[in-house]
């Protein structure tokens, strides 16, 4: 009795979603799970309801996860419900633990060989011996590749064939790639080590070739929960699948609109074919959304509406669980440096206003565009941290650079125009300014060089102005040294340790985190998504990059994108992916006169005021509500509207719509504003109207006659 009132307690407050997971029966369960819906609530509870019941041994329990942070999470909360002992992992601990326990029966004695930390070494090395050399970025992106091909379970002699499948963006020729790699296995068994994609396989090749140890490991593993199960990739499910041996009783969790990482081999093809592959399955989704405000909510689900392909079979609609808070705003700006400061300025204001700096957070697509706001924010004295990469200019290539930048000012004429004096620096540290390379590290290296150009072209447009006499002064064109001086300073600056500030990061390391406030930057064709997506698929998983960053933010989001990277540069065009938004209202700032181009325009993400879904629709927009939600339309004051407008009409001599349209009529009985604040907020009531007939549409809805607003006279229309 006692041990079934704990299992009960375990149900205690979970939603009737949660409860189906919780208590589904033994089998295969597939939990999709939304972003901020309680998946790790749901599946902690599972575990510990079914082991309170006495239906499982904790035990007998390995729950596996994609980081040993979550694993933590995980082992704490089945403790808080009374449930310690559950074995939470990660793939690669649980591999490693097996491995270990099982390694002298396995290697017959022999000692387990050491594991590498890092690929990199090994792979230079393998290069070199194939007559290619590779920096340390290069060596990334190599050993990118032969992690890639690991984990999809593709040997030397296959990548080429598996490469022109997969569409890969290769770092080299694929038949080189497949001789680096080729090499790097050798060198791997020659110098007695592993890596973790072996670890991996010997995990398997333990179970499947060795029948005690079959036996031994799945005696102890009987119950299985998988968590992000959109990201595994075909090594880790070989992992699984022997460890079920056969059996079933496995429960999955994810969410395919979050697939971010197929450059790494993982898939969602297992979650979005697991009802097929296990009959009888048991599906739940979890979609009451308890991180995000309803606006927050709807406007991921606008965003993740659009999606195609595999993943957008299993697309879930959100449902926002939160009190309503504010609307997500759109900002564009003239040019990138303009929409740094923006950001850093709207970060201290928030900041002294009480958010805490860890409660905010600026995301980007990749790391190098974070040198901007490491700058904005250092000069707007506001606290933040890097999360998931170097900061800017600790980065092994920004110092190698300002290296040769310092060296290039005994070599380079003084006269040489600053941004082609860089330019020829950085040619010492391999860089050029044409294409860059393939492969994600080569490829971000080549961008944060490319941010230093882009910076001495800002610097060398404000020469330094040099007095000459009380009442005279001569402008001086910025040298190669001055430039160095001020990254220099920049880098100084920046170096300031901090420990609760601004989180700044990639969307990619943002994943599984979640701030108060959310400024989403960037968000340019050519950046998000990026040039580099080139198939369809591609481009839905950066889709999908935005709306994991959307979902990141609990209560104030901020979207952003610069017309241009620098001041009077080429124009761009916002992500396709934006909602598209009517943009004529409250797009100019104000003194912005003719030839000027507006600092910045600000676009108000409008949401539905009954279910807080994003409206995109002008109609819609004007209602201020989706047109399935129920109307609340005062029918009375309606027909006064009606009756007003048909007056006016005919006084002017002009159509009735020309008035107002019907829409905006509708949107006028049913939201019945009450200032003028409220009436221009209604799409189609600009300054103009709000002049011409704001006054007698506001008395109409305080109650007033149709009488006494409309005098005998003709309203005067200017053209």
């Amino acid at each position: 009795m006692v041990v079934h009132s704990a299992s009960e307690r375990v149900l205690a407050g979970l939603d009737p979603e949660q409860r189906s997971a919780v208590t589904a029966p033994a089998g295969p369960v597939c939990i999709l799970a939304g972003a901020g819906t309680g998946k790790t609530r749901a599946v902690t509870s599972r575990i510990a309801h079914r082991a309170l019941s006495g239906e499982i041994s904790p035990r007998h329990v390995l729950a596996v996860t994609f980081t040993a942070r979550a694993a933590a999470e995980m082992r704490s909360r089945l403790a808080v419900l009374g449930v310690p002992g559950v074995q939470a992992r990660t793939f690669h601990a649980a591999a490693l633990r097996q491995v270990r326990y099982f390694a002298p029966r396995l290697l017959e004695g022999r000692a387990m060989p050491e594991l590498l930390d890092s690929k990199v070494r090994l792979v230079t090395l393998a290069a070199a011996k194939v007559g290619l050399r590779a920096d340390r970025a290069a060596a990334r992106d190599l050993a990118g590749e032969i992690e890639w091909a690991k984990s999809s379970l593709v040997e030397p002699g296959e990548y080429v064939v598996a490469a022109a499948k997969a569409l890969r963006d290769t770092p080299h020729e694929p038949a080189k790639v497949a001789d680096v790699f080729a090499a790097y296995e050798r060198l791997k068994r020659s110098n007695g080590v592993i890596d973790f994609e072996d670890m991996l396989r010997a995990a398997v090749w333990g179970i499947e070739e060795h029948r005690d140890v079959a036996e031994q490991v799945r005696a102890q593993y009987r119950h299985f929960v998988v968590d992000e199960y959109q990201d595994v990739n075909p090594l880790q499910q070989r992992l699984l699948q022997a460890w079920l041996g056969g059996r079933d009783d496995l429960t999955v969790v994810g969410d395919a609109s979050q697939t971010i990482y197929s450059f790494t081999g993982a898939t969602s093809s297992y979650l979005v074919d697991f009802p097929r592959r296990h009959r009888g399955a048991t599906v739940v989704r979890l979609v009451r959304d308890y991180r995000s405000t309803p606006q927050v909510v709807g406007l991921a689900n606008a965003v993740i509406s659009q999606a195609r392909g595999a993943e957008a079979r299993l697309r879930l609609e959100l449902v926002g669980q939160r009190p309503p808070g504010p609307e997500p705003e759109l900002r564009i700006f003239t040019d990138e440096p303009a929409e740094a400061n923006a950001v850093a300025a709207r970060c201290r204001a928030l900041v002294e206003a009480g958010t805490p700096a860890k409660e905010i957070a600026v995301l980007f697509r990749t790391n190098a565009q974070s040198e901007a706001y490491e700058k904005a924010l250092t000069e707007a004295q506001v606290p933040y941290v890097v999360q998931g990469a170097e900061r800017f200019f600790e980065r092994a290539e920004v110092r190698q650079a300002m290296v040769a930048l310092r060296a290039a000012t005994r070599s380079i004429p003084g006269e040489t125009p600053l941004p082609a004096a860089v330019v020829e620096a950085l040619a010492a540290v391999g860089w050029a300014p044409d294409a860059a390379p393939a492969g994600g590290a080569a490829r971000e290296r080549w961008e944060a060089l490319a941010a230093l150009v882009q910076l001495a072209e800002e610097y060398a447009a404000t020469p330094e102005v040099l007095p000459i006499g009380p009442a005279a002064a001569v402008e001086r064109p910025v040298t190669l040294a001055d430039f160095n001086d001020e990254l220099a300073r920049r880098a100084a600056a920046q170096h300031v340790p901090t420990v609760d500030g601004v989180t700044l990061a990639s969307l990619h390391s943002a994943k599984g985190l979640e701030w108060d406030a959310v400024f989403l930057v960037g968000l340019s064709e050519g950046t998000l998504p990026t040039t580099y997506a080139r198939t369809a698929e591609q481009v839905e998983e950066e889709r999908r990059l935005l709306y994991v960053g959307i979902t990141r933010a609990r209560e104030w989001l901020w979207l952003s994108y610069a017309s241009a990277r620098s001041p009077g540069g080429r124009a761009r065009r916002p992500s396709r992916f934006l909602p598209q938004l009517d943009r004529s209202g409250g797009a100019e700032r104000a003194g912005a006169g003719p030839g000027r181009r507006p600092e910045r325009r600000r676009t108000q993400i409008v949401s539905c005021r009954i279910c807080g879904a994003t409206l995109l629709a002008g109609p819609d927009r004007k209602l201020g509500r989706c047109p399935t939600c129920p109307s609340d339309i005062d029918d009375e004051l309606h027909e006064r509207l009606r009756e007003w407008r048909q007056r006016v009409a005919g006084g002017q001599r002009v159509p009735a719509y020309v008035v107002f349209t019907d829409a905006t009529l509708v949107a006028l009985a049913e939201r019945r504003p009450a200032r003028a604040e409220e009436l221009i907020a209604i799409a189609g009531i600009g300054p103009r109207k709000l002049g011409l007939y704001g006054e007698a549409v506001l008395a109409l809805v305080a109650g007033a006659a149709v009488d006494d607003v409309c005098p005998e006279k003709t309203f005067e229309i200017s053209p």
